[in-house]
């Protein structure tokens, strides 16, 4: 069964009653949600990101206002390895858990800070620190969806991808099966053709940057090696399927792109002085 199966991946780094709390985790509803922001300053393309100002406020603010008026989450919490980030968010009111620097990337950042925490919790969601647009629903929607997937150990969102952006190599594309879990996650163009060129008729997904997580498998994650397409491609969910485990996708609707460089700033700039109701 899948108990069992998730039974022996856990038995390769954990204890007996670490497996045994992740089954009886598995027979019921994980209804606990923690939402987690990582925020790192040290951003190789845009150093500070975090703190960059958009619209009149910080832009790790404006994500963590969003991300504040999700239904599904019991708390959210911000976490980053920066004195001036820390002082910014508790300044306007958010709860800060300080991590290490040398964490390497967001999802083990996540855990970390799940571990800091005095409360347990079932399922962990990442939310992207440079998605100031993110809208809550969204949020919750992922949520649901791994809370209705119990053979699934994390769950994500993607959204209608525009042709003319299919080989942008920083737009991730993700293919699915007929129930809607996740076969494949590519920077190239997927699916691909004999042609080799985008086909107009396709409806390709563009993966967002939102991942959710089963909170013990999240434990596990950090301790499983580094996977060859994981480090090809520069994606940590493909070390979830190299390994076995499965992800459920859901399509959502969601036009605007995170923050990368400086330049996306007046665009999203623009979409909240548009949509002033939706962002204050």
């Amino acid at each position: 069964t899948i108990y069992i199966y998730h039974l022996q991946k856990l038995n390769m780094v954990l204890g007996i009653n670490t497996i045994v709390n992740f089954i009886l985790r598995k027979k019921k509803l994980r209804t606990r949600v923690l939402g987690v922001i990582p925020a790192r300053y040290a951003s190789t393309r845009f150093p500070g990101k975090p703190l960059v100002m958009i619209a009149g406020k910080p832009m790790i603010q404006r994500t963590w206002e969003q991300a504040m008026k999700c239904k599904l989450c019991d708390k959210v919490v911000i976490a980053t390895d920066d004195e001036r980030i820390k002082n910014t968010c508790e300044a306007f009111g958010a709860t800060v858990v300080m991590t290490a620097f040398e964490i390497p990337n967001g999802t083990e950042r996540c855990n970390a800070a799940q571990l800091q925490l005095p409360e347990k919790y079932d399922i962990v969601v990442n939310i992207q620190g440079d998605e100031p647009l993110i809208e809550p629903e969204i949020v919750d929607s992922v949520v649901e969806a791994l809370q209705k997937s119990p053979d699934a150990v994390y769950s994500t969102a993607c959204t209608t991808l525009a042709h003319s952006e299919v080989e942008i190599l920083g737009r991730v594309k993700c293919i699915t099966d007929k129930d809607g879990y996740a076969i494949y996650f590519s920077r190239g163009m997927i699916p691909h053709n004999k042609k080799g060129k985008v086909n107009e008729k396709v409806e390709y997904k563009l993966h967002l940057g939102l991942q959710c997580y089963d909170a013990e498998f999240l434990k596990v994650y950090g301790s499983l090696p580094s996977t060859p397409l994981q480090l090809e491609e520069d994606l940590e969910q493909l070390k979830c399927l190299e390994n076995g485990y499965k992800i459920k996708v859901i399509m959502v609707d969601h036009c605007a792109h995170g923050v990368d460089n400086p330049e996306d700033v007046p665009s999203v700039e623009r979409i909240i002085k548009e949509n002033p109701h939706l962002y204050s």
